[in-house]
């Protein structure tokens, strides 16, 4: 079986951030960080696959601090982990103090799942991940715990649906 070493794909992304992009409060819209989160995460699963991904859930999407304008965004992408057909991503979002010191303040954490596709839309094959550092190696068995957790949620919440009464859903 095929198989990429997580640096291979990892991916990063700078954004300054326009009065455009926050709120009343000159704070970065949370959606937006959402979009960047999943954009980056995009380019690492594309680039592991090897092929189209699409995005199939944002999960454990936490929101450490406000992003204000004028700060320098750096969102940082590494594939955890490969399974059949999908893949989990870590997304880290950190303020650089370009006018300070040049610290980094960490703001924002995502794991998302991808799934390659190939221009039909149906799934495709991924290669396997293959974790260089101690770090990465904990990331990849995380990554099959959340799965498993993932998968148990799923199955509570289809449970659910099955019991409401049909005209919820019209």
């Amino acid at each position: 079986m095929l198989a990429r070493a997580v640096s291979e794909s990892q991916a990063e992304r700078s954004e300054i951030i326009f009065p455009a992009d926050t709120n009343a409060l000159g704070n970065l819209f949370g959606g937006r960080l959402m979009q960047f989160i999943d954009l980056v995460g995009a380019v690492a699963a594309s680039r592991h696959a090897r092929a189209i991904t699409v995005t199939a859930a944002m999960d454990h999407l936490d929101f450490v601090a406000p992003v204000h304008v004028g700060d320098l965004l750096i969102l940082k992408a590494s594939v955890n982990r490969a399974f059949k057909t999908s893949m989990e991503v870590g997304v880290k979002a950190m303020v650089e103090d370009v006018r300070g010191g040049g610290g980094l303040r960490h703001v924002s954490s995502a794991y998302l799942t991808y799934v390659a596709v190939d221009q039909d839309g149906n799934r495709i094959i991924v290669p396997q991940v293959l974790p260089e550092t101690e770090h990465q190696m904990r990331r990849h068995e995380d990554a099959a715990r959340r799965r498993e957790m993932r998968a148990e949620e799923t199955k509570r919440r289809r449970a659910l649906r099955a019991t409401l009464a049909a005209e919820w859903y019209s």
